[in-house]
């Protein structure tokens, strides 16, 4: 997910160098609500791995 983030991103700057105001400033809307998905995905896995513990062996 944190690569889909990283292409819009990399798209937006594409888009800003060549001029393109608007398709820059939507992907990079895109890039940030996909960054930010991803975080709460991340603390939501960690929270649920501590919450159950390591299984024993």
């Amino acid at each position: 997910m944190l690569g889909w983030a990283v292409t819009f991103l990399i798209i937006a700057l594409v888009a800003a160098l060549f001029g393109f105001g608007g398709i820059a400033g939507t992907a990079v809307e895109i890039a940030k609500l996909i960054f930010f998905v991803a975080i709460v995905l991340f603390a939501i896995s960690a929270v649920i791995g501590l919450l159950r513990g390591r299984n024993p062996m």
